[in-house]
């Protein structure tokens, strides 16, 4: 009888031997998560932050060439043109005029794109973390030791438009430009 109670004890405190040992690896795990999720906010927020700066710089640049352009273009044409009677035209079309460079646009909606997607994986990056996290928590064993923690709740950056084609379900709006 006392060899039997012993094995009890024992495969008890082996027990809760094995149960602290999952509550801490639990627990410094969701800890590890929780961290991470921070981290990554902070960098989406960076990243958020520079996609804007660069977008809203390379659009000024785009918009200074332009009136600049048109400035030196209107001069130039008057100053060529403005006093001469007949043959102007002729001449005009002989010369060779300054082109406007359009790389500055392809340069800037290059931008735009590359921009945007870069900060779409840096919120993908956030929401997989937050669903380990959540898939931390609600697994057996680690949910018997994390189901008090709180879950980590990501707010997506989003538009209007966007929210309102989700709710609807439907998406009609094929023009880009009106």
């Amino acid at each position: 009888m006392n060899k039997v109670l012993v094995l009890i004890v024992v495969s008890l405190l082996g027990l809760g031997i094995v149960g602290a040992i999952i509550g801490i690896t639990a627990s410094n795990k969701e800890i590890a998560l929780r961290s991470s999720i921070e981290k990554q906010e902070l960098v989406r927020e960076g990243y958020y932050d520079k996609m804007w700066k660069v977008i809203a710089q390379k659009a000024e640049v785009s918009n200074k060439y332009k009136n600049d352009f048109k400035e030196i273009y209107s001069d130039l044409i008057a100053g060529r043109y403005g006093n001469e009677k007949g043959g102007s035209l002729m001449k005009w079309i002989q010369e060779s005029n300054p082109n406007f460079d359009t790389s500055l646009y392809l340069s800037l909606m290059n931008s735009i794109e590359a921009e945007r997607t870069g900060y779409l994986m840096e919120e993908k990056k956030l929401l997989d973390l937050a669903n380990s996290h959540r898939i931390l928590r609600l697994s057996f064993p680690t949910s018997l030791f994390l189901s008090g923690r709180a879950e980590i709740i990501i707010k997506v950056v989003s538009s209007d438009k966007t929210k309102e084609i989700l709710e609807s379900g439907i998406d009609n709006d094929v023009k880009l430009f009106n």
